[in-house]
């Protein structure tokens, strides 16, 4: 919008204020706004200045703007009343806040400094306005509400994607306690999550409504405030009159509340959401009846689908000449007062927006990408060789530890992937085990079978249907102080909710600077090679998807012992690095037993003894010979049983090098075993265009000057069908063997 109608919502308020009179009496400060209110005169005084600081901010942000001087006009403009909620919570109360939460933020930090919580809203709003480097939260990265001290961890959706961990932080909160786990936030505090009318329609939100509602169905305490700020505007498109009403306030197990009309009824109405939400442990939707001035953005030409008489009527209903006028009628405040109160406002944001603009911004690569991936290997290494008490331990496993010589020792990937479940919910008591079957079940492949029996329900636990919900309640936790090892029980069924991992979970450290992590890892039944069973969404080979998320690691074993000592150095990294790691399991070895012939029980392993560990970039190697096959998962296998044949029948040695590791890829690993190589073959079972790792690793020793010939056999570029036709679209042991042949000749 442009900045004539700025200046015009501007101008309409300091006439008011310059022809008011004021009230014949004069209010106390701890007087009832009016009679029988719930908000005090002082209370009154203090949310109108939070508000006029938001206001200011925005036309400072716009101001700025015209000369090239800040990034971001998204304003806050008409949703001024949302300061109301931020002054009847607490600041032990996370917050996942809409982007036009900045009264919200101003009241806030009002608690804030009550608690004797030091920090300047507009200050630091300003610096993240412009990217400065020294904006306390995002360090430039992007403007976001957010803050260490006041638990607001920052959101940059415009989807409402953070609702489901912010139900699942709801969740986590009772939880913790139920496992004995301190968490950072007093036991009776609650979630408040905002978001407007257009978001509620998106499936994120509906998807973390239904999680809290189903959840406290179940019995399970769920302290989550919904706030819906409706302004009847997604950008462009009218929100039908009555939407959010009539969509959310017949829902079972969600009490509704509307707040609307004067900063009085408002504030009693909020306060009655709050103390239902805290009182009563269970899920609260309040709607927050908001207008929208001045367009969605800066750049929004508002005049485009908007009559001008429409625009005319919501600057009518600009909010804070409706809490002016109110304050001076209850004799709460003088026009000359509030006059005082707006030129001090809008003085002290200027300044700190001219001081803002003589900040320096992120000037190094280095500095950008600084918290995305923190790696720190020495605690890393010692967290991953932590170990139980032994004596514990083997009393724990009735004396049949899964190492010993005396019980079967050579298991499978599945059996060893249990057994490590096993010792590391034992060895850590804020491990939380969740997802589809995996409790009374023990999973679709049972590898969590028998962990609920010995655990309890309070730590592993069934979950609805809904992958979103799921890795919504890992973040949650994650933020909450537990350890969250979830389980998506198909490679397939991630890609509806990889949002969660992308845009949410694996984001929330780069954009708090590394002060706010959702360490977790999920556990996700992968790749194909079932021999036909189940089409396309029980066998899926495409990780683009997941190999796109900067931060995010990727773990994928293709043996037990491996998986062991992986899965341990998995857990210990997120522990440690509060790292997102995604450990992929290949479905098809979950069972297998053998290599080369059936019954030789050559793909079986021992068990490895507690404190064994592998972190990223710790690859295996297998066998010795002039070709080198990079690969993962299901490939190495295939190309060890290609390997066999390529020596006895064609005369070629192959070395064999198992990546375990897919985000981030063991370059030093790969150059060393090239290095040592006359030619490379990359085994990516991946479609060849699904974002596989073969065009990485080709295109890296390319350009690394490996000067080797170089070649890869990828899957095709299909969906896998059911049946025997399965094979015709993924890499056999034969692809493999031609494929080196033809390498050999080069």
């Amino acid at each position: 919008m442009t900045i004539d109608r700025v200046s015009a919502v501007q101008d309409a308020f300091d006439r008011y204020l310059d022809s008011a009179q004021p009230a014949p009496f004069e209010l106390a400060p701890g007087a009832p706004l009016t009679e029988g209110a719930t908000l005090t005169a002082g209370q009154a005084l203090e949310i109108f200045e939070d508000q006029l600081l938001s206001r200011a901010i925005d036309v400072e942000a716009r101001r700025l703007k015209t000369t090239g001087r800040s990034f971001y006009t998204i304003s806050s403009a008409g949703h001024e009343q949302n300061a109301v909620v931020g002054s009847l919570l607490r600041t032990t109360d996370p917050a996942f806040l809409h982007y036009r939460s900045g009264a919200f933020m101003m009241a806030r930090t009002r608690r804030g400094h009550e608690a004797g919580i030091a920090g300047d809203p507009v200050l630091d709003t300003m610096l993240s306005i412009c990217a400065s480097a020294d904006d306390p939260i995002a360090r430039g990265r992007h403007k976001v509400w957010g803050s260490r001290a006041l638990w607001v961890p920052p959101q940059t959706s415009t989807i409402a994607s953070h609702l489901p961990k912010a139900v699942g932080a709801a969740f986590a909160l009772a939880r913790a306690r139920r496992m004995e786990i301190e968490p950072p936030v007093p036991h009776d505090s609650i979630v408040c999550c905002t978001f407007g009318d257009a978001s509620a329609n998106h499936a994120s939100a509906l998807t973390g409504i239904t999680a809290a509602r189903y959840a406290s169905r179940r019995g399970n305490p769920m302290p989550i405030l919904f706030v819906c700020e409706d302004n009847g505007l997604g950008i462009s498109v009218e929100t039908p009159r009555r939407w959010i009403r009539d969509t959310f306030s017949g829902y079972p197990h969600l009490r509704y509340f509307e707040a609307e009309g004067s900063l009085d009824r408002i504030h009693a109405t909020v306060k009655a959401a709050v103390d239902t939400c805290r009182s009563q442990r269970m899920p609260v939707f309040l709607r927050l009846v908001t207008v929208r001035l001045w367009g969605h953005a800066g750049s929004d030409i508002e005049t485009a689908y908007r009559s001008r008489e429409d625009i005319r009527r919501t600057e009518a209903a600009d909010p804070l000449l409706a809490n002016a006028k109110l304050l001076i009628r209850t004799g709460a405040a003088t026009p000359d007062r509030l006059q005082a109160l707006v030129d001090d406002t809008r003085a002290r944001v200027q300044r700190a927006g001219e001081e803002a603009t003589t900040r320096s911004h992120l000037s190094t690569v280095a500095e950008v990408i600084e918290p995305l991936a923190p790696w720190h290997e020495s605690a890393v290494r010692a967290d991953a060789a932590a170990r139980v008490d032994p004596v514990r331990r083997r009393d724990f496993w009735n004396g049949e530890l899964p190492e010993d010589a005396d019980t079967p020792v050579k298991r499978t990937l599945a059996a060893h992937l249990s057994a490590a479940l096993t010792d590391e919910m034992l060895a850590r008591p804020d491990v939380l085990v969740f997802g589809e079957d995996v409790g009374r079940k023990g999973g679709v492949y049972y590898v969590t079978a028998g962990l609920q029996k010995r655990f309890g329900q309070t730590r592993v636990i069934d979950t609805h249907l809904d992958e979103t919900s799921i890795l919504g309640l890992a973040q949650g936790a994650g933020l909450l102080g537990l350890l969250p090892i979830p389980e998506i029980q198909y490679l397939a069924y991630v890609h509806n909710a990889v949002d969660q991992l992308r845009g949410e979970a694996s984001s929330l450290s780069f954009f708090s600077d590394g002060q706010y992590q959702n360490p977790m890892v999920v556990r996700i039944a992968s790749w194909a090679y079932q021999k036909g069973f189940g089409g396309h969404f029980h066998n899926d080979n495409s990780i683009g998807g997941l190999r796109d998320i900067p931060g995010l690691v990727l773990a994928t074993p293709s043996r037990g012992d491996d998986a062991v000592r992986m899965l341990r150095g998995a857990i210990a990294l997120a522990r440690s690095c509060g790292r997102v790691v995604a450990f992929l399991e290949p479905i098809a070895l979950y069972h297998e037993r053998d290599l080369h012939e059936e019954g030789d029980g050559l793909w079986l392993s021992d068990y490895p003894a507690p404190g064994e560990a592998l972190l990223p970039g710790e690859v295996g190697l297998h066998g010795d010979g002039d070709l080198l096959i990079v690969t993962y998962a299901n490939g190495v296998r295939m190309s060890l049983q290609a390997a066999r044949t390529l020596e006895q029948e064609h005369g070629i040695r192959a070395r064999v090098l198992d990546l375990r590791w897919l985000n981030p890829l063991p370059w030093k690993a790969i150059d060393e075993a090239a290095a040592q190589a006359d030619r490379v073959l990359v085994v990516d079972e991946a479609r060849a265009t699904g974002g596989g790792i073969a065009e990485a690793v080709v295109a890296h020793l390319a350009e690394s000057g490996c000067g080797r010939p170089l070649a890869s056999v990828r899957a095709t570029d299909s969906f896998i069908p059911l049946g025997p036709a399965a094979n015709l679209v993924l890499i056999q042991p034969a692809d493999i063997v031609e494929a080196a042949r033809a390498l050999a000749k080069r």
